[in-house]
């Protein structure tokens, strides 16, 4: 059979110890340990100290490089980062010739990016040659080295324990030219047997594409798809630390919520959309295309098959996720705007030259509003711009939160009807409400205060099936 190929996420990865024992080999043994490729992730918290910290913003070295920092904090957090990576891999590695090499892969791959981080900026002192130009490539070089140290040590840990590992690299490190991702991949992958042996591939890769440049940390999943279709993978396979459920257990209870079980990409996409990404959108369109389906599981349930994911419809129609995220409403209103063409397209540049995401959008004959997933501070720069062009217009801001209920079909549920109804009987109001002709979500706008409960109004009405009187009854016990 053909292989698999499977991704470990950071999280995951810091407990690989663990995982080398159930997940990769568990009861397997001889041949039976092989048709499996892993793509991994760096060790968790290793790309924030890198680059930045994903949700604090804390500056790691890239950032602290970026700000062109002479007076070396790049370099004492260079040296963090490799006090962690060593903490990391000892964690994990028990024999002490693996701990020594594993020590001096660290020194060898920190020495070698402080050098050319040091060698850039004294290229840069030269009034021909700007920082600003080269911070692309910086910050792939240093995002490289986390995925090349955790695959390394992986490789190691696994072949101390019998298996025939091999440690794939496709960071590019000290290699010369640029090359397309494919070609990368090919090359890497050209006289590795998944059949014989089993390859450890770094999550990311360096091309002439530049992944960073348009996945930004979304890059691994990129590499993982990429694989998988290139060499003809029956399935591809994230482990996380979680099942794809009907919604977040910590706010509906563990005993309501359901595992998917199956669903299909279009699924996977409005969940992108809402940032509860199965799989980056990018990546889910290359193994949609390449006909590879994707499976999510739960990596220390290794017994369990997760959750399918792919190309076919429903056999009947069903609600299968209620989930949702904080957002600002960012609204346009000019009474001016009836039959004038421009508004659109001028609101939709701003949102997009300040790097604002946009979930949703409504419009009536003299309002524009666009539900957008981003910072205050980012729509205080988009309302200066457009109170610029239109400055009879009035522009405002509010905080708010979306609920949004998914499935593969919807068709003939009244989830519109059914869901304003759970939200009232719960005690609370919608300020808006929409669905599209295409019947894969239903979108309920809400006070931020209130959207935890309405959560668990719409998983108890559309998903466990109680009635509007039951919804009641959770009000007065909340």
């Amino acid at each position: 059979m053909a292989h698999t190929v499977e991704k470990i996420g950071g999280t995951s990865m810091s407990r690989i110890d663990e995982l080398a024992r159930t997940l990769i080999i568990g009861d397997r043994s001889g041949e039976d340990l092989y048709g499996r490729v892993f793509v991994v992730s760096a060790f968790g918290g290793i790309t924030n100290l890198l680059l930045e910290h994903k949700k604090t913003g804390e500056p790691g070295v890239f950032a602290a490089f970026a700000n062109d920092d002479r007076a070396h904090g790049w370099q004492d957090r260079l040296d963090t980062v490799a006090s962690a990576m060593i903490e990391a891999h000892r964690a994990v590695l028990t024999n002490r010739a693996d701990v020594e090499r594993a020590d001096e892969f660290v020194h060898d791959r920190v020495y070698g990016a402080r050098n050319c981080l040091i060698d850039l900026q004294r290229l840069c002192s030269y009034s021909h040659f700007r920082l600003s130009e080269h911070m692309g490539q910086t910050r792939e070089l240093l995002s490289g080295l986390g995925e090349a140290h955790s695959a390394f040590v992986t490789s190691l840990l696994l072949q101390r324990q019998g298996v025939n590992a091999r440690f794939v690299e496709l960071s590019g490190w000290r290699d010369e030219g640029d090359v397309s991702l494919d070609d990368r991949i090919k090359g890497a992958m050209e006289d590795v047997d998944p059949a014989t042996e089993m390859p450890i591939v770094t999550g990311y890769a360096q091309c002439a594409e530049g992944l960073m440049h348009e996945f930004d940390r979304g890059y691994s999943e990129v590499t993982f798809s990429r694989l998988a279709s290139l060499t003809g993978a029956r399935e591809a396979i994230i482990h996380k630390e979680f099942h794809l459920s009907s919604a977040d257990p910590g706010l509906v209870g563990t005993d309501a919520v359901r595992k998917l079980g199956r669903t299909n990409y279009d699924v996977a996409d409005q969940l992108s959309n809402l940032g509860m990404e199965a799989i980056h959108p990018k990546a889910a369109k290359t193994l949609r295309q390449a006909k590879v389906p994707l499976r999510v599981t739960n990596a220390f349930e290794p017994e369990d098959p997760g959750t399918l994911i792919d190309d076919q419809p429903a056999d009947t129609a069903a609600v299968e996720i209620v989930t949702g995220l904080d957002i600002y409403a960012f609204e346009l209103f000019e009474q001016d705007m009836v039959g004038v063409k421009g508004y659109d397209a001028a609101i939709l540049e701003a949102l997009t030259r300040h790097n604002v995401r946009i979930v949703s959008k409504v419009s009536n004959a003299n309002t524009i509003t666009h539900y957008v997933d981003t910072s205050l501070k980012a729509l205080r720069r988009v309302e200066k711009d457009l109170a610029a062009r239109y400055p009879s217009a009035q522009i405002s801001s509010r905080a708010i939160a979306m609920a949004s209920v998914v499935g593969r079909d919807l068709n003939g549920l009244s989830v519109l009807t059914r869901g304003l109804q759970a939200i009232a009987a719960a005690g609370h109001e919608a300020i808006g409400a929409s669905q599209g002709p295409r019947n894969v979500d239903v979108q309920f706008i809400v006070e931020r205060d209130s959207f935890d409960a309405v959560i668990t109004a719409l998983h108890r009405a559309l998903v466990e099936g109680h009635d509007v009187k039951e919804v009641k009854n959770l009000k007065r016990a909340a």
